[in-house]
């Protein structure tokens, strides 16, 4: 009898309480918007969250020690990866097709010039060059930890993941004083909400990204990656390359060219 190289997943609650929590999470912020409490948000969130850790403790179990990802469950599992940051790659086209809409071709209600005036832009050779110097630097650690699994140095990928873990949080950090000291709101017209949708939603990715890494840094450390088995590390290198690609552009057309 030939064995299905296929993984034929068992039954899960994880899909009925990620569903109740995204219910609960949008009902609530809808509430929430509309004057009434937001305690049904914060269930939803706990919801999402406590299905995030089971749903993805069971992923790893099944792939580490149930031999269950086989090489065909893995070429899936890239290409899976694969069409996800495809999509991520539309999601940010069009916060740059609506920069672009606006600044290319100001209307009389932004004054036909860009900046709007009244808007001061940041100065992209302070903090935004920081953090672009920042994120580059931990391409480069992060492309050192994977090289250093493939090639079965431990030590060393834990020490990459541990320079990029911090890089990823340095930036955070960084662009929350950029947002506490800025000098125009996400009300401020077009330039304020596409600044702050772009900008905010990369800062969301960053944090998502290092919470990625961080898991990746726990899994290095409990044994649970080999030279041929590590592709959620793997995922997770992907994952910062783009979010390191993505930075570029928005600091190329939103802060500098846009200054």
């Amino acid at each position: 009898m030939i064995r299905n190289p296929f993984h034929l997943v068992e039954f899960s609650p994880w899909p009925l309480t990620g569903s109740v929590g995204a219910l609960f999470l949008t009902a609530g912020s809808a509430g929430w918007f509309h004057g009434y409490s937001y305690s049904l948000s914060v269930l939803g969130v706990v919801l999402i969250l406590m299905t995030m850790v089971q749903w993805w403790r069971d992923v790893i179990r099944e792939g580490t020690f149930q031999g269950f990802h086989t090489g065909k469950v893995s070429s899936g599992l890239r290409w899976g990866m694969i069409l996800f940051i495809v999509s991520e790659v539309c999601f940010f086209f069009a916060f740059f097709w609506a920069y672009f809409h606006s600044s290319l071709a100001p209307t009389l209600e932004l004054g036909s010039c860009w900046p709007p005036v009244g808007v001061s832009p940041l100065n992209p050779f302070q903090v935004p060059l920081l953090n672009t110097a920042v994120l580059l630097a931990s391409g480069v650690t992060v492309t050192w930890s994977h090289h250093a699994l493939m090639e079965g140095d431990r030590i060393g990928g834990l020490q990459g993941l541990v320079a990029t873990v911090v890089l990823g949080v340095y930036f955070t950090v960084l662009q929350a004083g950029e947002y506490y000291e800025a000098p125009f709101t996400i009300s401020d017209g077009a330039y304020g909400s596409t600044f702050f949708v772009a900008t905010g939603f990369h800062g969301l990715h960053v944090l998502i990204g290092t919470t990625f890494l961080v898991v990746c840094l726990v899994r290095v450390y409990a044994y649970h990656f080999s030279v041929g088995h590590h592709f959620g590390f793997e995922a997770a290198a992907w994952y910062w390359h783009f979010v390191d690609v993505v930075w570029l552009f928005l600091y190329l057309s939103i802060y500098w060219w846009g200054y």
